[in-house]
């Protein structure tokens, strides 16, 4: 079967490879759903089999964003506990998080997906730990949104088994037993885990938090990862109150507890991770531990600002991630680029902290080192998954910035004219081309009245 092609040409490129490659004027040959090639100046001539060929003039060629901490079901209670801070707005929430079914979940994961998709993801993950029971298959429904937008997913399998009765913060009819938790993670492993390189679907093992799931369950869970060689990913130091919660209950920080349960190493990453000690910092580096950066939720719930420059020059491999959009309203990465360098700004390292490029980093290649995935995505080169995007900058918010990764990075959300995942089209005209938007706002509204109704005992 002949090869068919892909060429974008006449655009900026930022490859961030090794070495931070750029291409004032450049252009990307895909073929078969991968990068031939990428350089400057126009496409080699003479290519065959064409299929399309893209102007982008005006534009800036990126590697596809990669999110590596959301919360889907969280579409359906945006709005809501704007003004608390994490444990009390997980105690105002739980009782209607608690309600969710599968029909709620899956518009959820839609909505959730589709904003993704419109700021320039092409890899996303969700990490999603409430299973009421009597919900109905929850994870497929996740699996199967992600599966029609063409979006790159990895499915975090949260469980939760401490419940109020024992301490917990989630109703008790919210959370699973031990075991239960155990063999349905396992069991969405059989069914939907791919390993190979251009793998669309994978599964994590992600017991919730530390406050949220048995000792048993975090080292159990550990255990199951790594017989069935997925990754592992939880919440960690995410508050002050959280690191006092470990020292009350376990006699050690969140770090410590890793350890003991198994929980550092190159196959695991943790989100926020704002509350870090030197030595924390260090049990990272030395274990290969990674973290998501959710800029817009820490401070959205107070929770601090994350020591990311800290982080990166130890060696940490660093990504980004939108949170929930419970505690992130926007749901777009595209604002995490911004927010990321904003907010590290306001540290200790100020204007030093974190660079545009550094931030468009942590956004892309950060984010496949996070997920387990750089060898296929996270940076334009030949022979990796064609997952990329292009972004037009020649409008009036972003003309008059000279700098291509600047007027990403820095100015307003930039439109995306063409998002290909696999080399296949998940945007086009700032539009998506694989689901209906409009629909998918009806059946997220419908679905989030009807959670209310239910919430409200009406």
């Amino acid at each position: 079967m002949a090869v068919s092609r892909i060429v974008i040409e006449h655009c900026a490129i930022a490859t961030v490879d090794a070495d931070d490659t750029e291409y004032a004027d450049g252009h990307v040959v895909v073929a078969d759903g991968l990068i031939e090639s990428v350089g400057p100046g126009p496409a080699p001539a003479g290519l065959e089999h064409v299929v399309r060929r893209v102007d982008g003039t005006g534009h800036l060629v990126t590697p596809g964003l990669v999110n590596t901490h959301h919360h889907f079901y969280q579409w359906l209670t945006r709005g809501l506990a704007t003004d608390h801070n994490l444990f009390d707005w997980l105690v105002a929430l739980y009782p209607t998080w608690a309600r969710i079914d599968q029909p709620m979940v899956r518009a959820a994961a839609e909505g959730s997906l589709a904003m993704m998709a419109l700021g320039g993801v092409t890899t996303a993950m969700d990490h999603h730990y409430v299973h009421p029971r009597g919900a109905g298959d929850l994870s497929a429904a996740v699996i199967g949104a992600a599966r029609d937008l063409g979006l790159r997913f990895t499915l975090a399998r949260g469980s939760m088994d401490r419940g109020e009765s024992d301490g917990g913060l989630p109703p008790d009819f919210a959370v699973e037993t031990l075991d239960g938790a155990l063999a349905a993670t396992e069991e969405t492993i059989d069914r939907h885990h791919d390993p190979s390189f251009a793998a669309m679907t994978q599964i994590a093992v992600a017991p919730c938090s530390p406050f949220s799931v048995s000792t048993d369950l975090m080292r159990r869970g550990a255990e199951l990862a790594r017989r069935r060689g997925v990754r592992l990913h939880t919440h960690g130091s995410e508050t002050v109150e959280e690191e006092r919660f470990c020292h009350e209950l376990f006699g050690c920080g969140p770090t410590d507890y890793f350890a003991e349960t198994g929980w550092l190493g190159p196959d695991v990453w943790m989100a926020h991770c704002v509350h870090l000690h030197a030595t924390d910092i260090a049990a990272f580096a030395r274990t290969g531990t990674g973290v998501a950066h959710c800029p817009s939720s820490n401070a959205r719930l107070a929770a601090g600002i994350a020591p990311v420059p800290d982080l990166l020059a130890a060696g940490v491999p660093v990504g980004l991630g939108v949170d929930g959009t419970a505690s992130n309203e926007a749901g777009d990465l595209r604002t995490e680029l911004r927010n990321a360098l904003l907010v590290s700004r306001l540290g200790p390292h100020r204007e030093a902290a974190l660079t545009a490029r550094g931030a468009l980093r942590l956004g892309t290649h950060g984010g496949a080192r996070v997920l387990g995935r750089a060898d296929a995505i996270g940076s334009l080169e030949a022979g990796k998954l064609a997952d990329l995007v292009l972004w037009r900058l020649d409008t009036l918010a972003h003309s008059s910035i000279a700098d291509p990764v600047a007027a990403l990075v820095l100015g307003a959300p930039a439109p995306v004219t063409l998002s290909l995942v696999g080399g296949r089209p998940v945007v086009e005209d700032n539009h998506l081309v694989t689901v209906d938007e409009d629909a998918v706002a009806r059946a997220t509204r419908a679905e989030a009245r009807r959670l209310a109704r239910i919430a409200a005992g009406d």
